[in-house]
C-alpha cells in the first residue's frame, strides 16, 4: 500500500499496526541504522513479537517511542499519527476536543498529545536570517483576551489599563520569500527589541518596521526603512503586511479554534502556527499535507515532554492532595 497523501488515506494505511510500525521505523533511522537512543549503540536484537530492541550497550530494551515526544505514552502510533497529520494540515489548528472526538481519547489526553506535537514543531536556529540584498519584516502584536468578549466580573479582574497591559507581546520577523520567527518578548521596550532582531537578523539587511520608537537606531547596522501606519500601509517595498497575514492567522486560530491560551503556554502556539506557514504551500514550494507530515515525524526525537514540564505538577495522582484525598 502506497503512502497516504491525504488524511482518510493516512487513518486506514496506519490503522495496520505492523504498516504503522515500519514506517515510524523508516522515518527515525532512515539509513536503516538502529541506533540505541540511551547509549548511541547499534549493536542491539530485535524482539519481533513485542515490537522493541534489547540493547547490548547498556543492556536495556527500548521501542521506535523512547527518546521522542511518544515517550511513556499508553497511545498505539495509530492515535499519534493521526494527530500529528491533523495538527500539521489544519489551516487553523485543532482543538484538544477535536482530537478528544476523533481518536476515542480523552480531553486531556488529547490536550497533552497536542503540546507534545508542538514541541516536536518547534525549530531553532543559529543561522541569521537575510543578508545583503535580503528584506526583512520585523512586528509585534499583543495577544489577550478581548475586553468586550468578557463578563463583567472578569474584566473587572484582568482587565487593569488600556492597549497591551495585561496581554503578552509577541515579536514576528518575517524574511521576504522565506520562513518568519515568531517568539514571546517581555515587552516593547527598545533594549528587548533591538536585541531580538540583532540576534535573528544579519548587518546590511534591507530591514522594514512600523513607527514604533523602539526601532530607532537601526539603521547603523540596517538598512532600515519606517512605514508609518497612521499614514499608509503600503509605500512600495515599504510594509510589514507579510507579518500583518502572519498575524491574521495566528489570531484567528487562537481566537476561534483555541479560544483561550495561557500565557505560559503561548510559545508552543507559535511554535504550531510558525510551522504551518513557513512549510505552506506555494508558488515557490509546492509541498503537501504527506510531505508537511513526514517533515514533523522527522523533528520528533529529543524533545519529550513530560506532563509535569507541561505543567509544573508532578505526574503522580497524589499531587496536590493529602493522604486522605483532599486537596491540600
Amino acid at each position: 500500500m502506497k503512502s497516504p497523501e491525504t488524511l482518510q488515506q493516512a487513518i486506514v494505511y496506519f490503522s495496520d499496526p505492523e504498516r504503522v510500525f515500519q514506517y515510524a521505523v523508516r522515518l527515525r533511522w532512515p539509513d536503516g541504522k538502529i541506533i540505541c537512543p540511551r547509549c548511541e549503540s547499534e549493536k542491539n536484537s530485535f524482539v519481533k513479537t513485542r515490537r522493541l530492541w534489547f540493547c547490548y550497550g547498556c543492556q536495556k530494551q527500548f521501542t521506535i517511542k523512547v527518546g521522542t515526544i511518544f515517550e511513556d505514552s499508553a497511545l498505539g502510533l495509530d492515535k499519534w499519527m493521526t494527530a500529528v497529520w491533523m495538527i500539521c494540515n489544519c489551516k487553523n489548528g485543532v482543538s484538544s476536543y477535536e482530537i478528544h472526538r476523533a481518536i476515542g481519547v480523552t480531553q486531556k489526553t488529547a490536550w497533552f498529545m497536542l503540546h507534545r506535537i508542538r514541541k516536536a514543531l518547534q525549530e531553532g536556529s543559529f543561522v541569521k536570517m537575510g543578508g545583503s540584498g535580503s528584506e526583512v519584516e520585523v512586528d509585534e502584536t499583543f495577544i489577550g483576551g478581548k475586553a468586550r468578549n468578557m463578563h463583567v466580573d472578569k474584566r473587572e479582574r484582568r482587565i487593569t489599563g488600556t492597549g497591551g497591559k495585561d496581554k503578552s507581546a509577541v515579536m514576528g520577523i518575517a524574511e521576504r520569500g522565506g520562513k518568519v520567527r515568531v517568539m514571546v518578548v517581555p515587552s516593547r521596550k527598545k533594549g528587548v527589541l533591538q536585541q531580538e532582531v540583532r540576534n535573528h537578523v544579519s548587518a546590511e539587511t534591507a530591514l522594514f518596521t512600523d513607527a514604533l520608537q523602539s526601532y530607532d537606531g537601526l539603521a547603523q547596522d540596517y538598512a532600515h526603512q519606517v512605514i508609518d501606519h497612521a499614514e499608509k500601509y503600503v509605500d512600495g517595498r515599504v510594509h510589514t503586511n507579510t507579518l500583518e497575514n502572519f498575524w491574521s492567522l495566528l489570531k484567528r486560530s487562537i481566537g476561534g479554534t483555541y479560544v483561550s491560551v495561557e500565557p505560559f503556554h503561548l510559545h508552543r502556539y507559535l511554535d504550531e502556527q510558525s510551522f504551518r506557514y513557513n512549510y505552506r504551500a506555494t508558488d515557490a514550494n509546492q509541498i503537501n499535507d504527506a510531505a508537511r507530515f513526514n517533515l514533523a515525524m522527522s523533528q520528533i526525537v529529543g524533545k519529550r515532554l513530560t506532563y509535569s514540564d507541561l505543567t509544573g505538577k508532578s505526574e503522580s495522582p497524589h499531587h496536590g492532595t493529602t493522604r486522605t484525598g483532599i486537596p491540600l
